[in-house]
């Protein structure tokens, strides 16, 4: 990476850490002074929704056993009206165990809030850093927008978030071979998928792009003239091989140790209805044209009826994207990986049945990784602040707290805004080029004289 990106990546850290700080005294506002016998701030219920501070980290300290610190799945379970007991948590495992070590020092919800922001903190800076020295000055769109002051320690993102964007930053080195490069990025988009599941996008892409033998710096001088017909067969095995193996490794002490709760986690989240709280077009849009409503709760049928749809269609959009991503390949010599992986990530957030509103932060480093016009972020950053605010005080209104006429406004608008913004983003992403500073190509490889070649 260029040595004219270093300032940038220092402002853009510099910057991060403000937002970083304006963000979790955003969500402090909900935690404390006075708490009850389980150490719940005692006016969270009344004012999470109402005062737009909610987090799920302070919302977890009671209800997974986090506030018993007790190490996560192992003897954890799901019961028969799909409610989680014990040590169970809904993530994966590795954002299970981030849990258990915020919570270690902690005694109350606000105690686990400011240690949970002490241990996510620093990934969110790296990120930063490594945005800056990736993309310049773009970085900023991370470290200066409203997405991290609204969800840096809403949920325990900002370390998948790291993973990913450094998975990036090892292949856009030029260090090593394509090969090992592609290999380490793998084990770190899988260490990814053990603390949410979108890195595993990525690593598809990135099998492909080491099939494809990477850019025309990546290959042999010989070969770069007709590389389009040349694959790394192995190359791309080895990296979908490293993937897979760390998610296996990570996760098989999880499960041999305590299966029923290590299972648990994945039959809750593929038992999650497309309800209220979903924040999805699912519940805006075919809900009601299904009234899919009984009382308070979704009807099996709308419910059915979404579990069907939602991946059935998401992995149309994935098939779209790669044969996209191909077309480009064999027009321009090269898979965007980058570009595909994150048209995928679109259709991802647009098709899934639930989208919480942190999933912006997936999206940013993307964002200013790949050349989107800077109008067409700005409209979805209004989107998100729209959804991410105009939410909770549709929660709000909806308990009687607040006014309906605003909030349902502000939630419609992000709802349909960011819909709307995803699917042109899906087809912008899968067309753009990278943003990113073009690395310095690797020296060429000669073979060495012989001594005939010299005498000539």
């Amino acid at each position: 990476m260029r040595t004219s990106t270093r300032i940038p990546a220092l402002v853009a850290v510099l910057l991060c850490a403000v937002t970083l700080v304006l963000g979790y005294l955003n969500k402090a506002r909900c935690a404390g002074p006075r708490f009850d016998e389980l150490g719940r701030t005692l006016r969270f219920e009344s004012v999470k929704d109402a005062d737009v501070c909610y987090s799920d980290i302070q919302q977890l300290w009671i209800g997974r056993d986090i506030n018993l610190h007790r190490f996560p799945f192992l003897d954890g379970a799901i019961t028969a009206t799909g409610h989680l007991v014990g040590g169970t948590v809904e993530y994966p495992v590795l954002s299970g165990v981030l849990m258990w070590l915020g919570a270690v020092p902690a005694h109350t919800d606000a105690e686990f809030l400011f240690w949970s922001a002490l241990l996510l903190a620093p990934f969110g800076l790296l990120t930063a850093w490594m945005l800056g020295r990736l993309a310049g000055w773009a970085a900023l769109l991370w470290s200066a927008t409203p997405p991290l002051v609204l969800y840096a320690f809403h949920n325990w993102d900002l370390p998948v978030v790291a993973t990913t964007v450094g998975a990036i930053a090892i292949v856009a080195t030029r260090r090593w071979s394509l090969r090992t490069r592609g290999v380490l990025a793998a084990v770190l988009l899988g260490i990814g998928c053990c603390l949410k599941l979108y890195p595993g996008i990525f690593l598809l892409t990135l099998v492909a792009y080491v099939l494809t033998r990477g850019d025309r710096t990546d290959r042999d001088p010989a070969d770069r003239a007709g590389a389009a017909a040349r694959f790394d067969v192995r190359g791309a095995v080895a990296v979908a091989a490293a993937g897979a193996a760390t998610v296996v490794a990570v996760n098989l002490p999880f499960a041999l140790l305590g299966y029923p709760g290590w299972r648990a986690s994945f039959e809750f989240q593929s038992n999650r209805a497309a309800d209220s709280t979903s924040n999805s077009i699912w519940f805006w849009g075919l809900r009601p044209l299904l009234g899919g409503y009984e009382g308070t709760e979704v009807t099996p049928a709308y419910n059915g009826l979404v579990s069907v749809l939602s991946p059935l269609l998401i992995c149309v959009s994935f098939a779209v994207a790669l044969a996209i991503g191909w077309r480009r390949y064999r027009r321009e010599g090269t898979y965007p990986w980058i570009a595909i992986g994150a048209a995928m990530l679109c259709g991802f957030l647009l098709l899934h049945k639930v989208h919480s509103p942190q999933y912006t932060l997936w999206l940013l480093p993307l964002l200013v990784l790949v050349r989107v016009r800077w109008s067409l972020v700005a409209a979805y950053l209004v989107a998100d602040v729209a959804i991410g605010v105009g939410v909770f005080l549709w929660f709000a209104a909806t308990a009687g707290q607040r006014d309906m006429t605003t909030a349902m406004l502000l939630t419609q608008v992000g709802v349909w805004g960011r819909a709307i913004l995803l699917v042109v983003l899906f087809v912008v992403f899968a067309r753009a080029p990278l943003r990113m500073r073009a690395p310095a190509p690797a020296p060429e490889r000669t073979r060495p004289m012989t001594t005939a070649g010299r005498a000539r």
